[in-house]
């Protein structure tokens, strides 16, 4: 049983990793920026204000995305194939952390949590952010880096590319700010509870990952 939860800075490319980390170990995922932007779609009062919210570069409030995933490691604990989970992008507050123990110690996996962090420095999220795109029909995430800078469709669904509404510079600012004095903190906790698996995120794609699964190995 493996829980893994990847954490770093807008632009790190946690979702790339997320995506090979699932692939090799046959894990689930939950994605809490592709979850935020499936409830915003729903025109409901707390869809439209997830979508404003974001929109700006401010986070979630925490009860919003604790109801998401708690909602979806319900689903995972009552089902017999499962075999892990790989979390993108929370818990992003000390609140959520404590919350997301809980929920862990509840299903009996708290024993099996590793934290692994992308780090990147704000330079670089920036640059990445500023150029990224996405995906117009199935919403998927190209990162600049690498062979990504050349894609011209997505590789998913072959649907258009676009900037992301929320990758404008105030915006981006915005989430570094949240990052710093919010997402930070949760990192020192797991540091500190020996859980925390640092890497360099500004290797290539495939550095990056081999530099995961042999930390993930240590």
């Amino acid at each position: 049983m493996k829980i893994i939860i990847v954490l770093g800075p807008a632009g790190s490319g946690k979702g790339t990793q997320v995506n090979l980390l699932v692939k090799k170990f046959h894990l689930d995922c939950f994605g809490s920026g592709v979850a935020l932007r499936e409830r915003a779609r729903k025109r409901d009062f707390t869809g439209k204000r997830v979508h404003n919210v974001m929109k700006g570069g401010a986070l979630v409030p925490s009860f919003i995305i604790s109801k998401l995933w708690m909602d979806a490691l319900e689903k995972f604990r009552n089902r017999k194939s499962f075999r892990g989970v790989v979390f993108d992008g929370t818990p992003r507050k000390l609140g959520e952390a404590e919350f997301f123990n809980e929920a862990l110690s509840w299903y009996g996996w708290d024993d099996n949590v590793r934290v692994i962090y992308i780090n990147i420095s704000e330079k670089e999220s920036f640059d990445r952010l500023t150029k990224r795109r996405m995906c117009k029909k199935c919403g998927n995430i190209i990162p600049w880096i690498g062979e990504f800078k050349n894609m011209e469709r997505c590789n998913k669904c072959n649907g258009q590319l676009m900037e992301r509404n929320d990758d404008k510079p105030a915006a981006i600012e915005k989430r570094m700010e949240e990052f710093r004095y919010e997402v930070l903190p949760v990192l020192n906790i797991y540091r500190k509870q020996g859980r925390l698996i640092e890497v360099n995120g500004e290797q290539s794609i495939e550095k990056v990952f081999k530099e995961i699964c042999d930390k993930l190995k240590a």
